[in-house]
């Protein structure tokens, strides 16, 4: 078998060699398998548990509701549980609710314009809650001007600010104008459940200390911090974020929406703008004759270069985030459709990251898409059109959606998490043409990627597929056109790499390529070509003269991988380069 397999190479090879800049090899597969686990599992958010029927309730009756008139200066103070139905205007003053902390409070904003010169036009001191309605049609306007002062033991620093729960509703609409701090805040859960908001503030947009929880509304937000935060110091499993819809205009200097906990999304438009944007991430930069990212500890690569060094990416504790979706813990995508532009990762969890449904058009200085954990993608449509790596995560299950992505490292990299980009512990490789080799140094048990359905198209100039650990393919359909230098390849596994369903179109550099095992009955066809020109025609016919597969790289490339469940093992194919064609066995 290995005799007939090795003459058809050799044929293939001699029958190439007019069509690519120079003689190709071609080699067959390596024969190592792995099982892969599944991801870890988590809890999601208690969706049912975070509105009330009245935090959605905007009727009154006028009748019964305390009128009140504001005059051009002064301040008003709330002391009793009931409805209260405020207009006109105060130039220089506030509402102030502080009640019994069992009163429940309601203020319907109905053409409302309240000026602070020093505090916060409306501050809730104490009550069990309030609800802030915006009346039908009407327009509200609430604004500091310049300063905050202390007026008692509570750090007061946004135009609204509530120490209890707040709930925002309505169907009129509220500008918000906070040039010292922050826009809307609660140090409890704050809740938005309707309304039209435009909130410009130097400090976070809208914030809640336990949990922010939108179920509707149309946001159009400006911040020099966070656009939506929910953050608390005190407790790690409080500030939770989860929006069900709504419509999203967030530009920030730092993160567009921010979880301290977990953050759950399962519908909604948003359109996120974060540090200025892709342009203005960081400078990536690869030290790649020792030291600097490095490949990490093992001393350098055999046979090629010599890269060393043990040093990895870190981010800089001092520089601002400017993420577009970022949570500390978990953080769970079952719908909604993004256009997130970022300087930093545009959708980022320090720990699991799913996403099971949605839209997602992407430009990013970092990743796209990464977790520390597990990164799982189940469906959805996701358009990556620049970053650094596009998908990163300890681990990376693709079980269904579509994705296309640009990276200029990495398409997908199962590293270490922490953003540190996956240099580190993949060792040496041996340096030359003679075909695909393997990572001996560095793999990860904890690290794999998984790829089992889906369709998955990767432009990279680092790695295509970058793995720690394993690397398998059991369905849907891959395509990567990677590298075009030699220090990298359009796969990379330090442990074990197999496919055993799907279609996989893979191309790239040869110099540090490696192939798969065909672990069941699907075969595979793996060679190198010497160099050929970007748009160079492949094209697998079976012994019928059926055609199998077409790929036509955009990209120059060294090096073929194909597989579909068409081609079996041990039948005969007729490849077809360019003007050339051979048949051989897979």
């Amino acid at each position: 078998m290995k005799k007939r397999i090795l003459s058809a190479l050799f044929l293939i090879s001699a029958l190439l060699l007019s069509s690519c800049a120079q003689a190709p090899t071609i080699t067959e597969a390596g024969s190592n398998t792995q099982s892969i686990q599944p991801n870890a599992s988590y809890d999601a958010l208690p969706v049912s548990e975070l509105f009330s029927d009245r935090d959605f309730a905007t009727d009154y009756d006028a009748a019964q509701c305390v009128g009140i008139d504001l005059l051009e200066t002064g301040s008003v103070t709330i002391s009793q549980e009931g409805c209260y139905l405020i207009s006109g205007i105060l130039a220089d003053g506030a509402i102030t609710v502080d009640a019994a902390k069992d009163s429940k409070i309601q203020l319907i904003l109905n053409g409302v314009s309240i000026t602070s010169s020093t505090g916060a036009p409306i501050y809730i001191r104490q009550a069990d809650k309030v609800f802030i309605t915006l009346a039908e049609g009407s327009e509200n306007r609430l604004a500091n001007d310049g300063s905050f002062e202390a007026i008692d033991e509570n750090n007061i620093d946004s135009v609204i600010f509530s120490k209890e729960d707040l709930t925002l509703n309505g169907a009129g609409s509220l500008t918000v104008i906070s040039p010292a701090g922050h826009g809307i805040v609660s140090k409890d859960d704050l809740r938005i459940t309707g309304g039209s908001y435009t909130v410009n503030a130097t400090g976070h947009g809208i914030a809640g200390k336990d949990a922010v929880s939108i179920a509707a509304g149309t946001f159009t937000i400006e911040s020099d911090k966070d656009g939506i935060q929910a953050e608390n110091d005190e407790d790690t499993a409080l500030g939770n974020i989860y929006i069900c819809g709504g419509s999203f205009q967030i530009t920030a200097s730092g993160d567009g929406i921010s979880a301290g906990a977990a953050m759950q999304i399962d519908g909604g438009e948003y359109t996120v703008l974060c540090g200025g944007g892709s342009e203005y991430g960081e400078d990536h930069t690869d030290d790649m004759f020792g030291g600097g990212m490095g490949f990490g500890g093992h001393g350098g690569r055999p046979g090629g270069m010599g890269w060393g060094g043990s040093s990895t990416e870190t981010e800089d504790d001092s520089a601002v985030s400017a993420k577009g979706l970022k949570s500390a813990g978990p953080m769970t995508v079952n719908g909604g459709s993004f256009t997130i532009d970022s300087a930093d990762d545009a959708v980022h969890s320090n720990h699991n990251l799913t996403v099971t449904g949605g839209s997602f058009t992407i430009a990013t200085g970092d990743d796209g898409f990464h977790a520390d954990e597990a990164l799982v993608i189940e469906d959805g449509t996701i358009s990556i059109s620049e970053s650094y790596e596009g998908l990163e995560g300890l681990s990376i299950s693709v079980n269904g959606g579509s994705i296309t992505l640009k990276a200029s490292d990495d398409g997908l990299n199962a590293a270490g998490g922490n953003d540190e980009s996956g240099f580190g512990g993949m060792g040496g490789r041996p340096g030359g043409m003679g075909g695909f080799g393997g990572d001996s140094f560095g793999a990860s048990s904890d690290s794999f990627i998984a790829i089992s359905g889906g369709k998955l198209f990767v432009d990279a100039d680092g790695d295509g597929i970058d793995s720690n650990g394993d690397l398998t393919f059991s369905g849907g359909y891959t395509l990567v056109e990677g590298p075009t230098n030699g220090g990298n390849g359009p796969l990379d596994y330090g442990g074990n790499g197999s496919i055993s369903g799907g279609t996989i179109l893979i191309s790239g550099s040869s110099g540090m390529a490696q192939s798969l095992t065909a672990t069941g009955t699907q075969g595979i066809l793996a060679f190198t070509v010497g160099t050929c020109p970007a748009g160079t025609q492949i094209l697998v016919f079976d012994s019928d003269g059926n055609t199998v597969l077409t790929v036509q790289p955009e990209k120059t490339f060294g090096c073929v991988i194909v597989s579909t469940p068409e081609i079996r093992k041990g039948q005969t194919y007729t490849v077809t380069l360019g003007d050339q064609s051979a048949e051989f066995e897979a």
